[in-house]
């Protein structure tokens, strides 16, 4: 049941600008943070210990629930996708100054004797993925602040993932032709 559980929270998580999208009709915004803060609320309390990062990304995303939730205005509503892109580019970005990467630690899940050109690798694909995150956020603050709401619903809700899914296959297709420990 514990992972259905996040199976079903982590999904409705992504579906958040869809959500307020449609939600915003029948639901003031502080009842839409307020569904949001019980997800991660959730999240939180079944994170193991040994993902502290995971932690502290639901913690900020708890207080911004709480800012929405006093805000009470749909504006604050459209920044949720922006925090989160923030905090995974800390995080990717953090982890290039500790002796693994966070991709090289994902890496090493599948092959934990990976050779000297993997390392490299994988430093490389996380720079790739804080830029990634760099620009996403900036797209979904364009969105947020210029855009009207079906734009940034479509944006953060479908494009924004569809981007993610192309890096991953990108980045697939060039490790498998790449690098020789893959074959």
């Amino acid at each position: 049941m514990h992972k259905w559980l996040l199976g079903l929270v982590g999904f409705l998580t992504i579906l958040y600008p869809f959500v307020v999208y449609f939600g915003i009709q029948f639901i003031e915004p502080w009842g839409i943070a307020v569904a949001l803060l019980s997800l991660l609320l959730i999240k939180l309390f079944h994170v193991s210990e040994n993902k502290q990062w995971n932690q502290w990304l639901l913690v900020a995303g708890i207080v911004f629930c709480g800012l929405a939730v006093w805000n009470n205005n749909l504006i604050t509503l459209r920044f949720y996708p922006v925090l989160v892109n923030v905090g995974l580019f800390l995080l990717f970005f953090i982890s290039l100054f500790s002796s693994q990467p966070i991709i090289e630690r994902l890496a090493r899940i599948q092959h934990p004797h990976l050779p000297e050109q993997g390392i490299r690798y994988t430093r490389k694909v996380t720079v790739i993925w804080s830029v990634f995150f760099v620009i996403n956020g900036l797209l979904a603050t364009y969105t947020a602040v210029w855009c009207n709401f079906a734009i940034w619903s479509l944006y953060n809700g479908f494009f924004a993932y569809l981007l993610m899914g192309l890096l991953m296959g990108v980045e697939y297709l060039v490790r498998i032709k790449t690098q020789e420990h893959v074959r």
